[in-house]
Parts: C-alpha cells; sequence; structure tokens
C-alpha cells in the first residue's frame, strides 16, 4: 500500500511539472502567434487553469518531499515528548484543514457541474474541467496529511522531518 501511495504523490508531482510545461508551451505559441500574425484563442485562460492545476498537483508531492517551509527555530528546542506532541497537533489541524479545501474543491466542481457553468473567453467550456484538478491535488494532499498523521500515532517520524537536517526528534 506504501508504495501505491509513493507511487500517488509522484505522480502528483509529475502532473504539476506537466502543467508548468503546458503553461510554457502556451505562452511560446502565442508569442510565435504574434510574430506571425494569429492569436491563440483563450491562451491566457489555459495557462491560468494549468497554473491553478500545477500548484494543487503540487502539494502532495511537495508535503511528501519535506518542500513545504517549516519553522524549526522553536520545535528544535524542545524535548521529544513535546515535539511529538506538536506534530500531532500540526497535522491533527493539517489534516482537518486539507480535509475541508478538498471537500469544498469537490463541492465547487459538483456545483458548476449541476448549475452547467461555462468559462469565459474566447473558448467557452464546461467550468468544471479545469476545477477538477483543484480536487484530485487537494484529496491528494489530504491523503498525505493523513499518511503523515498515521506515521505520528504509530511512533514513527513523518516522511518530511526525516528529510529536515536541523531537526531530528531521535535525538532529543
Amino acid at each position: 500500500m506504501s508504495a501505491l501511495k509513493d507511487k500517488l504523490y509522484l505522480a502528483s508531482g509529475y502532473l504539476s511539472g506537466a502543467c508548468i510545461v503546458a503553461i510554457m508551451l502556451l505562452i511560446l505559441a502565442q508569442i510565435v502567434g504574434r510574430f506571425f500574425g494569429f492569436i491563440i484563442p483563450s491562451a491566457e485562460d489555459f495557462a491560468g487553469y494549468s497554473l491553478a492545476a500545477s500548484i494543487f498537483f503540487g502539494l502532495a508531492y511537495t508535503f511528501r518531499e519535506a518542500g513545504h517551509i517549516r519553522v524549526t527555530l522553536a520545535i528544535q528546542r524542545l524535548p521529544l515528548k513535546w515535539r511529538r506532541a506538536q506534530e500531532f497537533a500540526v497535522l491533527l489541524f493539517g489534516l482537518v484543514l486539507s480535509g475541508f479545501m478538498a471537500w469544498y474543491c469537490w463541492f465547487m466542481v459538483w456545483e458548476s457541474y449541476v448549475f452547467e457553468e461555462m468559462t469565459h473567453g474566447y473558448i467557452a467550456m464546461p467550468l468544471w474541467a479545469p476545477q477538477v484538478p483543484l480536487g484530485l491535488g487537494a484529496s491528494a494532499l489530504t491523503l498525505a496529511v493523513l499518511d503523515a498523521l498515521v506515521d505520528v500515532l504509530r511512533g514513527g517520524l513523518p516522511n518530511y522531518v526525516g528529510a529536515e537536517s536541523e531537526v531530528n526528534l531521535e535525538e532529543a
């Protein structure tokens, strides 16, 4: 099961990178198009959708690989018992927050689908289509936070703590 979750997080990171490449290709096509006298319809819109998708797809992978910013100045001064309690509290709060974000993203997708909302711009498309990556990315982040919380409850360390060179919970 752990290998499957790791593949999910890695796939999420690759999707984030693919969205950034898509942004580059869209902007490059738009620049070349202007040079030759034609426009790429809704290029800015699709670049914006790709930007949002890259951010949300990258959340779980970045969390898992310890890429998020953590303020360790206060954490490293705590005794081991308090550090574990702090990790548990922060992960529990993060799980609630990421779970709410995932739920709301999927609710937004559902509302856009039910009300048949369309995007604005030259190329109109159903609004739920560019919103689906937000729900997928937020759900992957929620799973990553839950995974880290389970690691702490089992007495282990979350994956991101092992990647930090300043803080080592086992030394205190």
